[in-house]
């Protein structure tokens, strides 16, 4: 859809800002409750982070758990979408439901005027409007961290958002920082592709399988998220131990919470394992302790060990950034996430959604809270 002019001024009924699977999804609710929303994605189509992936990502979560409101993936897709069949049922879902989202409109501030109308400032207009959605995503802004004396290190750096796949790396030795879901599944796509992986693991880390007698964990969860925290642990424990053995003579120490625990209270999600613990059992990815400097050659670790690298890949995370852009007084926390999903005491049509950590899987609260906004924006 064109832009429009810079400096215009529109008056929307609802505006979402982005257009991956929550701003998609909310935009469908919306609809099919008759509120037509402006959609603003700042990348050049819908799904930008899903088309930027490494090649090799697909869902930890089932099709059956991970389907937007509305419309189920199709029959033909495996369990565990591909990166591109995620992004290809994107496309399906936004033709389905008629959302074009404005691309390449990059929101800039969300604020309130004087009169409590939302207003959300674009690279393009100024969009007033009684509901704003913020669904940008938690994967907005990359995170790399600045590791002691990085600079002197004469390989190559780059953060895991800007890996596709380990093809180029073939041959090379490959430092591998951060081994949450991200970057235990580089370290074996690195060594699939030929590259010798090591894996530097900074903290404790809880692992569970995706699939145990054929049942996906995240089916396992969904059945579990009613009991104590403490026995859900438990089990999760269990699991872990008649999958995996004692993963400690590997070098992987556990944390003290449990995989449940670690969500709830510290917003960890456990490492899924799609291959990466029979990788290193076997010896082809390496575990190390956490860098404590970088060398010219390599990397000095924790324990005082040192290693020579080619290149190091720094899989330390993201930020939502919403701190650069939501300017509304009591909707974030001190650590610049949102109160609640529905912020109404800082801003009754303010909403925001798919900002939480689950054990059940991202996608598929996603679509619980775009339904969930729908149902509060129109009413019973």
């Amino acid at each position: 859809m064109p832009g429009n002019a810079a400096g215009a001024s529109v008056d929307a009924a609802a505006v979402v800002v982005g257009a991956g699977p929550a701003g998609l999804a909310c935009a469908a609710c919306l609809k099919k409750r008759g509120i037509e929303a402006v959609v603003l994605e700042a990348g050049a189509d819908l799904g930008t982070s899903w088309r930027s992936h490494y090649t090799r990502l697909h869902l930890h979560t089932v099709k059956q758990h991970s389907a937007l409101p509305g419309l189920p993936f199709p029959a033909e897709v495996p369990r565990y979408p591909s990166r591109e069949q995620v992004v290809a049922y994107l496309e399906q879902y936004a033709a389905h439901f008629g959302i074009t989202p404005r691309t390449s409109e990059a929101v800039r501030r969300i604020s309130v005027e004087d009169d409590a109308t939302l207003v959300v400032d674009s690279a393009r207009a100024r969009y007033r409007a009684p509901v704003v959605v913020m669904a940008a995503g938690t994967n907005r802004v990359p995170n790399p961290d600045r590791l002691a004396e990085q600079d002197r290190f004469r390989g190559e750096v780059l953060h895991a958002g800007r890996y596709r796949d380990g093809a180029p790396f073939a041959g090379r030795r490959v430092l591998v920082i951060g081994a949450g879901n991200t970057g235990a599944e580089i370290a074996l796509d690195l060594c699939e592709r030929g590259a010798t992986p090591t894996l530097s693991v900074r903290t404790p880390v809880n692992v569970v399988p995706r699939d145990f007698l054929g049942i996906p964990m995240q089916v396992t969860s969904i059945r579990l998220r009613k009991l104590p925290l403490s026995l859900a642990d438990r089990i999760g424990r269990i699991v872990s131990r008649l999958a995996f053995g004692d993963l400690t003579r590997q070098g992987l120490l556990r944390p003290a919470l449990g995989p449940l625990s670690s969500i709830k209270m510290r917003g960890r999600i456990p490492l899924i394992d799609v291959g990466t613990i029979a990788a290193i059992k076997r010896g082809a990815i390496t575990i190390r302790p956490a860098v404590a400097r970088f060398t010219e050659d390599g990397a000095q670790f924790s324990d005082g060990s040192a290693a020579p690298f080619d290149a190091a890949i720094l899989a330390t995370g993201y930020r939502p950034g919403l701190g650069d852009i939501v300017d509304v007084p009591g909707a974030l926390d001190d650590a610049g996430r949102p109160r609640h999903w529905k912020a109404s005491d800082a801003h009754p049509g303010l909403y925001f959604v798919g900002y939480v950590d689950v054990s059940t899987g991202l996608l598929r609260e996603i679509g619980l809270q775009a339904e969930a906004v729908a149902a509060a924006v129109a009413g019973p």
